[in-house]
């Protein structure tokens, strides 16, 4: 069994609700004050108490310190952490990869390099406090896998260092790439750059919430109050079994099994011609989709037509929508965030009688490994040799398990 967290983001993601949900978990205030004084920070002071947000009791969570103006780089705040002697390693790594998502998106965006980019508002001692006291008690708790609900962001338009924006905030919808966002209407920031590199680092699915039995409930608030729903953060904790849901939160390494998400995007279509599927086929295939199929079926009026199916990563959505609306007759297209659960591969090259063949290799649940040769190059070698595709693959299997 694994002890997982799940993130019910209702109300979004902020770095103070995550802390204060955590230390509702059990996570102790004291642990986390001295190790984030011990970091250079000797007047800094946690208080955690008990509030009531649309009448459901919930922890919130204050940080104070000494006003400052400081706007710090990446190695600056990665030196505060490493300079402490009371925070545990894997806090540490921790703590720097969330760091990591918030400076790779702020570098991004302004059009910068991780070395020079500067942090603005999650530069902050707060802000910091927040993060690295979430690296903390994620530790502390034995979480070691995580994974959430879609995240609402808000709507509208905030003020930041730079100015007006909308909601997301740039560096926010940056650092959300890939990750399911929830719609929702309330103009308000719900999720801030430091929930979103949090969510970003410790959750490696999102969903409705897993086959688990719950041990522990903790109940994080924010600093608004919302007018129809309580602004709260709610993890649950519980016991998952093996491969429900991957990686470890807390060192960032992954289980046998790894999760992600894709759009799988549809078309029927019924007046297109074959030459024209399998040039959009390849074009589709050749732009990034992770997988192109064409499934024979029955339409309207029992026409017989072509379902043209495409896998892609999130962020290629619209280049693959503007593919198929160009180069079919496509009027429509229907399309869906999946989940999926894939083995880990690496690229290989093994050495048969015959000569060189590129392969994937697989590992498989328990350890155990598979090949598989790559087609092409199985039968361009099959043509140099005179033998056979199945004799390449056979040679290839037996030198790559040492039979």
């Amino acid at each position: 069994m694994t002890k997982t967290a799940y993130f019910d983001c209702l109300s979004g993601i902020s770095g103070d609700m995550t802390l204060a949900a955590l230390i509702d978990l059990g996570a102790s205030v004291e642990r986390i004050e001295a190790s984030l004084r011990s970091m250079g920070l000797p007047k800094l002071s946690i208080t955690a108490e008990d509030v009531k947000k649309c009448g459901f009791r919930s922890k919130y969570v204050r940080i104070e310190h000494p006003p400052e103006k400081a706007h710090r780089h990446l190695h600056h705040i990665h030196d505060m952490i490493e300079g402490s002697a009371e925070i545990e390693p894997a806090a540490k790594d921790l703590a720097k990869r969330i760091f990591g998502h918030v400076a790779e998106a702020e570098a991004k965006v302004h059009g910068t390099t991780l070395r020079k980019v500067h942090f603005h508002e999650v530069g902050a001692i707060d802000s910091i406090a927040d993060i690295v006291g979430v690296a903390i008690a994620t530790t502390e708790l034995g979480i070691t896998s995580a994974m959430a609900s879609a995240i609402p962001t808000g709507t509208g338009q905030i003020t930041i260092d730079h100015g007006t924006v909308s909601i997301p905030a740039p560096a926010t919808a940056e650092i959300l790439r890939g990750v399911p966002i929830a719609t929702c209407d309330i103009k308000r920031e719900l999720t801030t750059p430091t929930g979103a590199a949090i969510i970003k680092e410790l959750c490696s699915r999102f969903g409705p919430v897993p086959s688990m039995t719950i041990d522990a409930i903790g109940y994080g608030a924010g600093t608004m109050d919302l007018e129809n729903q309580p602004n709260l953060l709610r993890i649950l904790v519980g016991q998952t079994s093996a491969g429900q849901v991957s990686g470890n939160a807390a060192t960032g390494t992954a289980d046998s099994i790894e999760h992600d998400h894709v759009v799988v995007l549809e078309t029927n279509l019924d007046d297109t011609t074959g030459e024209q599927i399998a040039n959009c086929s390849n074009r589709l295939l050749k732009a990034g989709a992770l997988d192109v199929t064409q499934t024979a079926c029955t339409m309207k009026k029992g026409r017989s037509g072509i379902l043209l199916s495409v896998i892609a990563a999130p962020d290629r959505l619209a280049s693959m929508e503007e593919l198929i609306f160009r180069h079919t007759s496509a009027i429509g297209v229907r399309r869906r965030l999946v989940e999926r659960d894939i083995l880990p591969r690496r690229e290989i090259s093994v050495e048969t009688p015959l000569g060189r063949v590129a392969a994937k290799a697989v590992r498989l649940p328990g350890g155990d490994e598979r090949i598989k040769v790559e087609s092409d190059d199985a039968f361009r070698l099959s043509e140099e040799t005179g033998t056979t595709y199945q004799e390449i693959r056979r040679m290839a299997e037996q030198s790559f398990f040492g039979g």
